[in-house]
């Protein structure tokens, strides 16, 4: 039988160096998130568990989105997890897609940074004809927009179904949370995140 001496010394050399050592490595290092839609489709499922590299772009004081350090910019390609913006209390997951600086243009579902056509591999479309109302910003713009400084435009590869920065606008970069890494859950679907 452990006596009360035996426990509280278990408690303060076990227990609470390790709730802070999780607590800083979840805060600093590496966060785990799950999958709950389909906006990401093929590249994540729904239910997938993946890693988030937190100090991919630097290191960020927790809660207030202040950067101490910055060592690295997003880059067009990387999926990056974010503070919903119209909901800072949800996280969402999409791909970088437009850059600080570019022009950004939707013509027919196709993607044009700076007038070149963006060749997309990873995306796929549901709906393939695309929306005809003027009130849609989906799948047709009238004009292209520039990105402003600081900021980034993402999109899900899921096109049609992704609420994205076709619909709240461009991404503050201190917003982002991190880079995703890996899937780690399901097992079948262990692997880097490309």
């Amino acid at each position: 039988m452990i006596g009360k001496g035996k426990c509280k010394e278990f408690i303060v050399d076990v227990i609470i160096p390790a709730l802070i050592l999780a607590l800083l490595i979840r805060t600093f290092v590496v966060q785990a998130f799950k999958i709950p839609s389909e906006s990401m489709v093929p590249t994540l499922q729904i239910g997938d568990h993946l890693f988030v590299c937190k100090f991919s772009y630097g290191i960020k004081v927790p809660f207030i989105d202040k950067t101490l350090l910055k060592w690295n910019s997003p880059k067009r390609g990387e999926i990056i997890v974010f503070r919903y913006p119209e909901d800072p209390k949800r996280d969402f997951i999409k791909r970088v897609i437009g850059l600080s600086g570019e022009n950004f243009q939707v013509v027919n579902k196709e993607i044009y940074i700076n007038s070149i056509h963006l060749i997309e591999p990873y995306k796929i479309h549901n709906d393939f004809y695309p929306s005809a109302t003027q009130f849609s910003p989906r799948d047709n713009w009238e004009k292209s927009k520039t990105i402003i400084s600081n900021k980034v435009f993402v999109m899900g590869d899921n096109r049609d179904s992704s609420l994205d920065s076709r619909f709240w606008g461009q991404l503050d970069i201190n917003m982002i949370k991190g880079k995703a890494l890996f899937i780690y859950w399901p097992p079948w679907r262990i692997g880097t995140i490309k």
